[in-house]
């Protein structure tokens, strides 16, 4: 629309003329988003984007739908038209108008529901609805356009752990598969793009998203954790190379999105002719990469082709060559970095330059996951680089704002941005064991309460009460791309209250449940992220407090090991001498230090006997995992 119709004069001024026009960027205001996709839904059915709202004079939506062409087309009325019957309507009925704006102005306030509680059986509805949407042929779940909903995987993930139910894990691993061998996957310089037009996840929509790869990213490592697979571990890997590379931006942070067009064509940037790959790379490796990387002729997208590895039998292609495994790899590994470097000679995509607090959160927290589950130190640095810039450029005396760019920060931040950097905090400390993580997350968590709890029916409201005043102020639930704040505020909060014992949050934490709980009932596989909560609250924690000499090369094995494992219901504590608990933890503050490495598994914050055998609480930790 900002091609067809916002940018030709004649529409623009029939709009100016009539209407004072207001273009909103629904990732710095999603509070405004929100309420008026809501309004749209409710006088439509339905909702999407480009959002069109036409408000009264008192921000009441009267009228709202989603893409109108400049003039009737596809059975939709062209944008002209609507603008000018509008416009008379409002006119002419003025008192109908208003009417109309009031009775959606009021179904968007919050409703009281009845008190329920959320139950194990919600948990396995959810994994029945998500069962029968499953693609089993091509991973995912419904049918096109496919998206990659990579917080499903990872409530299936633990749905798996607490229930042994493999089919849990076959969709996941069905899915990250398929997934990683189509076109939606950047297989030249890695990063998954938004979407995929197709079941197959051949052909994508090409615009890449840092919350997308960062929740990716997460799934990725996570799945690693859980089966061992290399090629998890190293698509996690590539995903944050590409972040960092492409996406990186000033001071350690990250830049929104890199958008799907370059020349104004979309996926210019990213598709072949079959020549010429074939004049990039030798004669041996050629045909090889194409036979591989299915590269035809005819191409798969308009004439041009997608490099993917869909229904590709990678030892099959080696063994037609004659080449050996190893060699095989090699040779594909040369021919990328070759294609990769012409290519980066082409004009680039544009990048979205704003960096947002909350998806720069989930990228710290995907870094803090990787650092602590392949063991490796760089990432963890660059994760408090991306939090050293939240602190320094996006909190204004105290208050978290939503958005950076050019120097410029602005917003006050929003629900999303406090869960979403409570997860990273919470991540941070499970990397490095610093109790000054868990400091700043309950500093975050009160802050958190301050602004966004509704004492009366509980949950977190989107925006804060130092926020702007619009005519709602919603409560959200519902995943969509991103998972909703409250969930993650629930499930952070569950985590938090665990590690330190503060029974508060945990009361928080089962009061956000239990405001959601209808919601959630009706529709448990839309909220796959608050039922992480659920099944957080419903497993049995154990706290495993280890106090002594943390450098002790037997002391570093074990904490490396239970920090490496898949073991979301562990809270791992540790420090040399247990006063310094006392203000983070007070729990574990009394206990009487030993000669030796101890470590004390506690649960409903009660502590056992010191275990000085750490290779025997590791096996009492871990046993239950899963087989790879």
């Amino acid at each position: 629309m900002a091609r067809e119709s916002f940018a030709d004069e004649d529409i623009a001024e029939l709009l100016n003329q009539r209407f004072i026009s207001i273009k909103v960027d629904r990732e710095e205001r999603p509070d405004i988003d929100a309420i008026y996709m809501q309004a749209c839904q409710s006088l439509t059915g339905q909702g999407g984007w480009p959002l069109s709202v036409f408000l009264t004079p008192d921000k009441e939506p009267f009228f709202a739908g989603t893409y109108y062409p400049p003039t009737g087309a596809y059975g939709r009325p062209g944008l002209k038209d609507l603008i000018q019957l509008l416009f008379d309507q409002y006119q002419k009925e003025p008192k109908k108008v208003a009417r109309v704006a009031r009775q959606v102005a009021e179904v968007l306030q919050p409703r009281e529901n009845a008190p329920e509680q959320l139950e194990e059986a919600d948990a396995h509805s959810c994994f029945r609805q998500l069962q029968q949407t499953f693609d089993p042929k091509f991973g995912g779940f419904g049918s096109a356009p496919k998206f990659p909903t990579p917080h499903n995987l990872m409530y299936l993930l633990r749905y798996h752990r607490w229930t042994k139910n493999d089919a849990a894990l076959e969709m996941v691993t069905a899915t990250l598969d398929a997934m990683a061998d189509g076109g939606i996957y950047d297989h030249l310089g890695y990063g998954f793009c938004r979407y995929s037009t197709d079941r197959r996840w051949l052909i994508p929509h090409f615009e890449k998203m840092l919350y997308d790869n960062a929740l990716l990213a997460i799934a990725y490592t996570e799945a690693w954790q859980v089966t061992s697979r290399q090629r998890y571990l190293s698509v996690a890997k590539e995903i944050l190379d590409y972040c960092g590379r492409v996406l990186g931006g000033p001071e350690g942070s990250y830049l929104a999105a890199e958008d799907a067009d370059s020349e104004g064509v979309e996926g210019k940037f990213y598709v072949w002719d079959k020549a010429e790959v074939l004049a990039a790379l030798d004669k041996q490796q050629g045909p090889m990469f194409c036979q591989a990387y299915n590269i035809t002729e005819e191409g798969n997208f308009e004439g041009k082709n997608i490099p993917n590895l869909v229904g590709t039998d990678l030892t099959r292609v080696a063994n037609y060559h004659n080449t050996e495994p190893n060699l095989f790899k090699s040779l594909m590994e040369s021919c990328r970095r070759k294609l990769f470097t012409l290519r980066e000679e082409r004009v680039h995509p544009h990048k979205d330059d704003k960096v947002l607090t909350a998806w720069n959160a989930l990228m710290i927290v995907a870094l803090a996951m990787a650092g602590r589950a392949f063991g490796e130190e760089k990432y963890l640095a660059r994760a408090k680089e991306a939090y050293g810039f939240i602190q320094q450029k996006l909190t204004e005396s105290g208050r978290l704002l939503a958005r950076w760019r050019q120097g410029e920060a602005k917003h006050k931040g929003y629900i999303d941005d406090y869960a979403f950097l409570l997860w990273a905090c919470n991540e941070l400390y499970a990397a490095s064991l610093d109790l000054v993580w868990l400091a700043r997350a309950r500093e975050l968590a009160e802050k958190m309460r301050e602004l966004f709890w509704d004492p009366k029916d509980g949950g977190f409201y989107f925006y804060g009460n130092d926020g702007e005043e619009l005519i709602a102020r919603p409560k959200e639930a519902h995943d969509g791309a991103l998972p909703a704040g409250n969930s993650v505020a629930a499930r952070e909060l569950l985590r938090l209250a665990r590690l330190t014992g503060d029974p508060e949050l945990q009361a928080q934490a089962e009061a956000t449940l239990g405001a959601f709980a209808g919601q959630v009932k009706r529709y448990p596989a839309g909220h796959c992220f608050m039922l992480q909560a659920l099944l957080q609250s419903l497993v049995p924690g154990k706290e495993a407090v280890v106090v002594g000499d943390l450098e002790n090369p037997e002391t570093k094995k074990f904490l490396s090991r239970v920090q490496r494992s898949f073991l979301p219901e562990v809270s791992l504590l540790a420090a040399k001498r247990p006063e310094e608990f006392r203000e983070i933890a007070p729990f574990a503050a009394g206990i009487k230090p030993g000669q030796e490495t101890q470590v004390h598994l506690c649960q409903n914050y009660a502590c056992g006997r010191p275990e000085t055998d750490l290779a025997r609480v590791q096996s009492q930790l871990v046993q239950d995992t899963p087989p790879g």
